[in-house]
């Protein structure tokens, strides 16, 4: 599996950061909406025959409001809209996740949603959407989608919500950071799963400048490893086929905000192929007796893969990073990841 040179991209790095009296004031401001959701070790006999008596921190963010830290990021960027902006309502495009985070963002701040969700959602994820009160519009594809929400834009003044770039979505999963690293103080490492990066962007932010001796290394799906390609390239790229379970991971492509964020405060990226994430959630349910979508294990794929003689010794925090996924789906995945553990 490969990994970007560290150094290729150093001088491309954009301009961007984010001030730490600023994440703690959208932490503040948002405290009374989202969950400061609870770490807990990982341990279990699947996970000391694999990593032998590791020091496992994880940031339980699959417990967070819609069950993914997509919450954080939608709720900050509605929260910034001005009353006017308010008033005509919010619009998203999405494969599912964002779509329930933007419709739970709208409802606590009393906005409209009309939001464009993929064909290919997983239905458990366009229901928990639906239940938060939004109108969803079905996109045959991506494009098709980015094409409607600029209508609904351009045709309602709408407001869109990002899935992963801007300020306010950094600066929202940036207080997943600021928490992980008042609860876990004494990290040496701390592994985030990677898509477009608004996830990562935050976390990695705020945890090196808490915590300036932790290192943070991104995750991605060896079939959508958009950030890895951006990394090496030293500047955003675009990817035109994806190929993961992981769905939720995988933008066909990284923007400058993001993207830079990424650049200047993650170490870098390893990729893990879709067998090792299946094999991850077959420990987490073992082990953690917690039941997670592919992107929620893919940090915990690395550990128990590319990185594992690596951070052998290391205190290593997780983040496990949401759990929408249908029942059917998790019970097919989770097989496909308890043959590989026995085998």
């Amino acid at each position: 599996m490969s990994t970007p040179n560290p150094t290729a991209a150093a001088t491309a790095v954009p301009d961007v950061d984010l001030d730490l009296d600023a994440i703690r004031e959208t932490a503040r401001a948002n405290a009374g909406a989202l969950l400061r959701t609870p770490v807990a070790p990982l341990h279990g006999a699947t996970v000391e025959r694999l990593l032998g008596r590791a020091d496992v921190v994880m940031k339980l963010e699959l417990f967070q409001r819609t069950g993914t830290f997509k919450a954080r990021g939608a709720l900050n960027s509605v929260r910034r809209l001005t009353p006017a902006q308010k008033a005509l309502g919010i619009t998203a495009v999405s494969a599912g996740n964002h779509a329930v985070a933007a419709a739970f963002a709208a409802r606590e701040a009393g906005v409209s949603a009309r939001i464009v969700i993929q064909a290919s959602a997983n239905p458990a994820r366009a229901a928990l959407a639906r239940s938060y009160g939004a109108e969803l519009l079905v996109a045959p594809d991506g494009a098709t989608g980015f094409a409607m929400a600029e209508a609904l834009v351009r045709d309602e003044q709408r407001s869109f919500i990002h899935p992963f770039e801007g300020e306010a979505v950094s600066l929202g999963t940036a207080t997943l950071g600021l928490e992980f690293a008042e609860q876990a103080p004494d990290l040496d490492v701390v592994l985030v799963a990677v898509g477009g990066g608004g996830l990562a962007s935050g976390v990695a932010t705020a945890v090196r400048k808490l915590l300036p001796s932790c290192r943070v290394i991104g995750v991605e799906p060896e079939g959508a490893d958009v950030m890895r390609r951006s990394f090496e390239a030293g500047s955003p790229q675009r990817m035109d086929k994806l190929s993961t379970i992981a769905d939720s991971l995988a933008p066909p492509m990284t923007l400058p905000m993001a993207y830079g964020l990424c650049r200047r405060y993650m170490e870098r990226i390893v990729t893990v192929s879709d067998d090792e994430i299946c094999r991850a959630m077959a420990v987490m349910f073992r082990d953690a007796k917690l039941a997670v979508e592919p992107a929620g294990a893919t940090a915990l794929a690395a550990l128990l893969g590319p990185l594992r003689d690596e951070l052998r010794g290391a205190r290593t925090g997780l983040i496990v990073c949401g759990a929408n996924l249908d029942a059917a789906t998790y019970a097919q995945q989770l097989a496909r990841g308890e043959l590989l553990l026995d085998a």
